[in-house]
């Protein structure tokens, strides 16, 4: 290459920052010295443009290379790349891929180029972790993404990145359409080496049929030796080239001192290529040119097939953020302007016609229409949106104009939430997939020592065949297969609920599930729609009806409790100094006097009454009471949700105890009931209540679901093994939930048992065939059964096998799911 690199054409295809494809309808330019150029995706324009405004031009104008390789350099980082990274720093660069979390610290999701197998992930994750100021980080083996949790203040975001670059990877912020050209590159770069070590292979495997034909039937030495140069050549781009990434990460691996299956494959690969050159050098020995060309086909078939499955995976991840359309109209002054989605703020206010996507989180502000949710809760019914309802970025408008006002962009909407919890569950890895880490970490120190073993043993009881022993040990115990058993399963299924509107948050939510022994509800907004309604208010004082629903709907205004959904009227007057008493109700001040309303004996303790019973038993009653007595009943109702009934059929048969834990005390409870025939029911406490009942069972051995959808279900969701939010919980509940029912359908809490049963059985198959596989395969390979060829391909086909079996989870379908016979046959 030019020791200059020259500005490239505005209609290039490679993008002029960091030298990837540029998809064709790219709309991201940066001005550099006065041109236009072409950029991948708004991280790469980002960092153009500040390094221009920065008047940095020169990077470009004298950099010898378009992006900087990790290998290039493990130790020291050029003046160059080290400028770039700093880059990263920057606020206005960090706003599409930092989010800042409630205490303070920034989280970041990167894509990580390099990553090979679980060790690589083991030592990206205990290097960063060992760096001051970064509190947390998930690296996840099938998707390549990192998840880092850090202090700015302690360490800037580019120290971190030079730390990945050091010990031999490369770091990207991540974004769907840079990802999708990282995948699409190593595609590419796979496909070569496996082209390479096909043709390699077919070439050597014809000139060995030669070599022991002549073996039985005798061969002129001029034509051997002819036969084992030529072989040499052929293999040797084989052995060079395709198996590179194998020597890099075995030399890696050595380097930070923990072991991975890279380490036997390389000394296999590297041991018999050296001993066939010295044999074909010295005109002695025995070659092993096929060997080492199958052996390295095989595996690169191996790991295509599994690189493969990981990137459907991760183009299914990508698939929520791709949602989000790439231009918006935005109204200023009635005029309509047509811009990149990225530019919106918030406050812009956005015309969305029929048809188009909502390029982001806002309310509507004028115009009602249908709006397509499918995507995101796996509801195919549109939803019906009014004035001042919220909408979500990347769904549909269906039928009618509406202007929306942007209220959420970027890193803050609730796509880029989904997609952070999504992550958060694929990072952290449940307890047999830690035990299948460690076990395959001791597993590859054991065969080393064995091969060490059996070909010592071999040296003196036959020295011609040591050597080709030794390779098969090294080569058919790979712990390939252990190493990708459990995340390929939890990553399949994980996603498969996601399409289907469960969102799993927590990695050991699918085995929780599948353990599970009690499903425990909330009944407001769980069990019911959580749509309350005002049916009456009766007055018990000589304050009219009117005065007091509005002073009601003054202290509800401030809560975000599904009851307070009822008092729908706007207020004429404010109150200050609010005090929610979780589970009981609230207390504010109007007009200098102090009022309550909720439960009776939580609003009468400010009263000198003792107690008041409500008009009827009916329905549920809210009492609003100020320290001078009682002022009005107001009698509510909520309608239980239309799947409910069949939900609770199909968990106790399958099982499961389902009971109630509610803080209401009224009529309802038992009118619910009288529906659901639930086998046990709590009313009337309180959140502390709740939280001690879910206990208690606990502490008689159940494993316990608990769902819920309120701030007041928070301390339960917190103590339970598995917490599940509704869709229309708070964010708070949400947040703290181990699974979100996005759909808010409670027969989707069924499928994600029925799956995560499912789930649990694949991945007990997936081990106990690597380690069958491999208790199998050692002994016949140590007693000289397998030659390399086989080894090679044993190997690979118990990769294969693992992978696939998982990937038959991804491929479930909704009907596949939701298909069940009657309640009583689903426990059978």
């Amino acid at each position: 290459m030019s020791s200059t690199l020259q500005l490239q054409a505005v209609d290039a295809e490679n993008c002029f920052h960091c030298g990837l494809d540029v998809p064709p309808d790219s709309q991201f330019y940066a001005r550099i010295q006065g041109t236009e150029q072409r950029m991948c995706c708004p991280g790469c324009q980002a960092v153009a443009q500040t390094i221009a405004d920065s008047g940095l031009d020169n990077y470009y104008k004298h950099r010898t290379v378009t992006a900087a390789r990790p290998e290039a350099s493990s130790r020291e980082l050029s003046k160059a790349l080290t400028l770039e990274l700093q880059l990263y720093n920057q606020p206005s660069i960090q706003k599409d891929f930092v989010h800042v979390l409630p205490e303070g610290d920034s989280e970041a999701a990167l894509v990580i180029e390099g990553i090979t197998c679980a060790a690589c992930v083991w030592l990206l994750e205990h290097h960063l972790r060992g760096i001051s100021g970064v509190s947390k980080a998930h690296v996840n083996l099938t998707t390549h993404r990192a998840r880092l949790s850090w202090d700015p203040e302690q360490v800037p975001l580019s120290t971190i990145l030079e730390e990945i670059y050091r010990i031999g990877y490369q770091a990207h912020p991540y974004h769907p359409d840079k990802e999708e050209q990282l995948l699409e590159k190593e595609k590419k770069v796979a496909i070569r080496r496996l082209g390479v070590a096909g043709i390699g292979m077919m070439q050597v495997m014809m000139m060995a049929v030669a070599l022991y034909g002549g073996a039985l039937q005798g061969i002129e030495n001029q034509y051997v030796q002819f036969i084992r140069w030529a072989s040499l050549v052929i293999a040797s781009p084989v052995a060079l080239y395709a198996a590179r990434p194998f020597y890099v990460a075995a030399l890696r691996d050595i380097k930070t001192r923990h072991l991975s299956m890279d380490v036997p494959v390389s000394i296999a690969i590297g041991g018999a290529y050296l001993a066939s050159v010295w044999a074909t050098v010295t005109n002695s020995g025995e070659v092993y040119f096929d060997s080492v060309t199958m052996f390295t086909f095989f595996l690169l078939i191996g790991r295509f097939l599994e690189m493969q499955a990981r990137h459907r995976t991760g183009r299914a991840g990508n698939s929520m953020l791709n949602l989000l359309p790439a231009s918006a109209t935005r109204i200023v002054d009635d005029e309509e302007q047509l811009i990149p989605a990225s530019d919106l703020i918030i406050g812009d206010k956005v015309l969305v016609k029929p048809g188009h996507t909502i390029p982001a989180d806002g309310i509507i502000l004028s115009g009602n229409s249908s709006v397509d949710e499918s995507a995101l809760t796996g509801e195919y019914l549109p939803v019906r949106k009014d004035n001042a309802d919220t909408v979500i970025g990347g769904t549909i408008n269906v039928e009618n104009p509406i202007v929306v006002e942007v209220t959420h962009i970027g890193s803050e909407t609730q796509l880029s939430a989904i997609v952070r919890l999504l992550d958060r569950a694929q990072e952290e890895k449940p307890k047999a997939a830690r035990i299948a880490d460690k076990v395959a970490s001791y597993f590859v120190a054991a065969v080393l020592t064995t091969a060490i073993a059996v070909g010592a043993i071999w040296w003196f009881l036959s020295p011609a065949d040591a050597f080709w022993i030794t390779l098969s040990v090294l080569v058919v115990t790979c712990p390939c297969a252990l190493s990708l058993a459990t995340p390929t399963a939890l990553t399949a299924a994980t996603g498969a609920l996601r399409q289907h509107g469960i969102l799993i948050t927590r990695g050991h939510v699918l085995e929780s599930l599948s353990q599970a022994t009690h499903v425990v509800f909330d009944k407001t907004g769980t069990l019911t729609e959580g749509n309350q309604t005002l049916q009456q208010v009766v007055s018990v004082s000589d304050m009219p009806t009117e005065k007091a629903l509005d002073i009601a709907s003054a202290l509800e205004l401030h809560s975000s409790h599904p009851i307070a959904k009822a008092f729908s009227a706007t207020p004429t007057i404010r109150a200050e100094e609010m005090n929610a008493q979780l589970g009981q109700g609230l207390q504010g001040i109007i007009d200098g006097q102090t009022y309550r309303i909720g439960k009776p004996a939580y609003a009468l303790e400010i009263t000198a009454t003792q107690e008041l019973s409500p008009p009827t038993e009916n329905g549920q009653w809210l009492l609003l009471t100020t320290d001078s007595g009682p002022l009005a009943w107001f009698q509510l109702n909520d309608q239980l949700r239309h799947e409910a009934t069949s939900a609770i059929r199909y968990l106790q048969a399958l099982g499961l105890e389902c009971q109630m834990l509610t803080g209401d005390s009224s009529a309802a409870v038992s009118e619910v009931n009288e529906i659901l025939r639930l086998d046990k029911v709590v009313s009337g406490v309180s959140p502390e209540e709740k939280l001690i009942h879910v206990q208690t069972l606990q502490q008689q051995g159940a494993k316990v679901i608990m769902v819920g959808d309120g701030i007041n279900d928070i301390p339960v969701l917190a103590g339970s093994e598995t917490s599940v939010a509704m869709g229309g919980a708070t964010d708070l509940a949400k947040t703290n939930a181990d699974a979100v029912l996005i759909s808010a359908d409670l027969l989707r809490l069924v499928d994600a048992i029925q799956l995560a049963r499912k789930t649990q059985r694949v991945i007990r198959q997936n081990l106990s065939w690597a380690l069958i596989y491999n208790i199998t395969a050692l002994p016949l390979a140590a007693t000289g059964f397998i030659a390399p060829y086989m080894a090679a391909i044993g190997m690979s086909a118990s990769s294969l096998v693992v992978v696939g079996n998982a990937l038959r989870l991804s491929r479930v379908r909704a009907v596949e799911l939701l298909k069940r016979t009657s309640p009583e046959d689903s426990g059978k």
